[in-house]
């Protein structure tokens, strides 16, 4: 399995990135080829220290690092990524990894 893992730093309006992010953004990243699940965090997003600067945090998987390349070369991928600008006013880091059960 290959992951895909997007960290949404705080918005400038967290209702507003909230809503956005159900209503578009999820539907466009649900298109891209090869996705095999997608799960996002539920509530705040915490460290071992108290609260972070984190708003969300957006795990998707494929089966291999190959189709998660493939799946952002893709048109649907292209849109995901150009809609990332239209809500995330705190910026977003993304890490690609391949992962195994242990």
């Amino acid at each position: 399995m290959a992951t895909l893992l997007v960290l949404y730093k705080t918005p400038t309006d967290a209702a507003a990135f909230d809503k956005y992010y159900a209503a578009t953004h999820i539907p466009l990243a649900k298109k891209i080829p090869g996705l095999r699940s997608y799960r996002v965090s539920k509530g705040g997003v915490g460290t071992p220290a108290g609260a972070s600067n984190v708003h969300l945090v957006a795990t998707l998987t494929f089966d291999s690092m190959a189709d998660l390349q493939k799946g952002l070369g893709s048109a649907e991928g292209a849109a995901a990524a150009g809609d990332v600008p239209n809500f995330a006013t705190g910026g977003a880091d993304l890490y690609m990894f391949d992962d195994a059960t242990v």
